[in-house]
């Protein structure tokens, strides 16, 4: 997996600093991985091989520095450890290399597309996504895949990633309060999966559709009760009228027998 000559004896986790104490200096280095994190833990609540990580430390060598980038997922590892979670992501221990890796531009050039391409490459990121929304003439997306040994830079806007079962791609939308364009998660028909919020609300017409639409059966069932009664009340006047015409038939034949005459014989 890993091409470096480690040594022998490597630290733990735990051993390692999980923070190179480097502040972020733009609010969306947090809060876009932070959304398509939170789709994920929605999209893959019922998955627990995956792990994906805002501003941690990949560690590849004991006597190296850690590369931070704004975001990565891996899969086919433990979501988690334990209570505590990881304090950074050690290749040596979890031997599987990041398939997703994130890095959104600030104003501050970070060296995105020197340094920090080159490393991702080397580790063997399949995926090195860059964001940067203050572009005009390019794209503010690039997926860069890696073939080869080298990153192509993949078209279209979302572009969709086999390995994963998700594409990436970024679109006007409303996420923490603010309306601005935001990256998403999409399905294979280019089809934008909802964030947390949206999901709540679409969950909440939903709920409210269905109260209407029993509140319309309630109504319904209303309706038929009167309709039941009101048949009922006229099955009873007929039955009171039919009782009413038979004891005058009685009361007359009861005279005519009383005058002599034979109610049977009249015709």
């Amino acid at each position: 997996m890993l091409e470096y000559n480690l040594p022998r004896y490597l630290p733990s986790a735990e051993e390692l600093p999980d923070s190179d104490e480097t502040p972020v200096d733009n609010e969306l280095q947090e809060l876009i991985p932070g959304l398509l994190k939170a789709i994920l833990l929605i999209l893959w609540s019922e998955r627990m091989d995956w792990l994906f990580a805002i501003d941690m430390g990949i560690y590849y060598h004991p006597d190296k520095p850690a590369i931070v980038p704004d975001g990565f997922l891996s899969l086919g590892v433990e979501r988690f450890y334990d209570e505590e979670l990881r304090p950074s992501y050690v290749l040596w221990d979890e031997n599987v290399v990041p398939i997703f890796v994130l890095e959104v531009v600030s104003q501050n050039y970070r060296k995105e597309y020197t340094t920090k391409l080159d490393e991702y490459a080397a580790l063997g990121v399949l995926y090195y996504v860059i964001y940067s929304s203050r572009r005009r003439r390019k794209p503010h997306l690039e997926v860069h895949k890696l073939v080869n040994g080298k990153y192509e830079l993949q078209a279209g806007n979302p572009v969709w990633l086999p390995e994963i079962d998700l594409g990436i791609g970024c679109e006007r939308g409303n996420y923490s309060g603010v309306t601005r364009e935001w990256m998403y998660w999409y399905d294979q028909q280019g089809q934008r999966y909802l964030t947390p919020a949206e999901q709540i609300k679409q969950e909440a017409q939903r709920a409210q559709q269905e109260a209407q639409r029993a509140q319309q059966e309630t109504q319904r069932a209303q309706q038929e009760t009167q309709r039941a009664q009101q048949e009922a009340q006229r099955a009873q006047q007929e039955t009171q009228r039919a009782e009413v015409a038979e004891q005058r038939v009685q009361q007359l034949t009861e005279q005519l027998k009383a005058l002599g005459i034979d109610p049977d014989n009249l015709g």
